[in-house]
């Protein structure tokens, strides 16, 4: 859980600074407020299911420059337009969010998971794992409101219901070894039920959508971050695969099942 003093979620059912091929873009970066910081669950709505096995990328080609206030990016290398059916299904692996000082790996939720984990992002199942960026549809991730995770977004949102992270830009990278910017438009603080995913489970547009909790229960309200697709950067082998696998918390609630995952035994 969060830090004491500070709220935090468990949950039921449901980038290091720029890497290295996207470094030249921190010369860029205004001098933009860290700030910002668990996981939307709604009981029987998830049904969580293994990522297919990643395509081969298509040959990379070059784009023009992009330039988006209040940044402005470099060429941008793009496997194919935004929402193409060309794109490689590859599962996102890290998440980035400059600015914030956000830096985690993204992992496949555990089976029947109950709480979850420490040190990661994980990605939202719901008929479909909701994990694939450059498809037509959202790629929703989600993280303990905690230092070092997504307590940032929630830190930012309590000032002007995060103003101040629209035009910040966010970076998924995939298992295919490409990095997908996003630029975020969309703060959506204090939202609550099955409602609040209503709009990312039926995206065909490719957002990013971010997520982490105002409080300490599965009950309590989300912060929700909308970000939208720039372009496509390569990523080497080592930025787009990180090490860490994440790890149950030490505060976790106790397994209420033998088979449940992100509790302790």
């Amino acid at each position: 859980m969060r830090p004491p003093g500070l709220p935090e979620s468990p949950h039921r059912s449901v980038l290091r600074p720029i890497g290295r091929a996207t470094g030249c873009l921190l010369g860029f970066v205004p001098a933009l407020i860290a700030g910002a910081g668990v996981c939307l669950v709604v009981a029987g709505l998830f049904s969580y299911v293994q990522p297919t096995s990643a395509g081969p990328a298509s040959s990379p080609t070059s784009v023009p420059s992009v330039s988006i206030a209040p940044l402005t990016m470099p060429p941008l290398v793009s496997i194919a337009p935004s929402g193409s059916a060309s794109v490689a299904a590859a599962v996102a692996t890290r998440i980035v969010v400059p600015a914030l000082n956000i830096d985690l790996p993204v992992v496949a939720p555990p089976p029947n998971e109950q709480f979850p984990l420490c040190n990661v992002a994980e990605y939202l199942v719901l008929s479909r794992p909701l994990a694939y960026p450059g498809l037509p549809q959202a790629v929703y991730l989600y993280a303990h409101a905690r230092t070092n995770m997504f307590l940032p977004l929630l830190t930012q949102s309590e000032t002007n219901n995060g103003a101040a992270m629209i035009g910040m830009w966010a970076e998924v990278y995939t298992a295919d070894d490409q990095d997908h910017v996003y630029t975020i438009t969309k703060v959506l603080p204090h939202v609550s039920g099955s409602a609040a995913l209503e709009s990312a489970a039926s995206d065909t547009t490719n957002q990013l959508w971010l997520q982490t909790s105002e409080g300490p229960y599965e009950s309590s309200t989300k912060v929700q971050v909308v970000a939208e697709p720039l372009g496509v950067i390569a990523a080497t082998a080592a930025d787009a695969h990180p090490t860490g696998k994440g790890n149950v918390c030490p505060d976790a609630p106790k397994c209420k099942t033998s088979n449940a995952g992100g509790c302790r035994p």
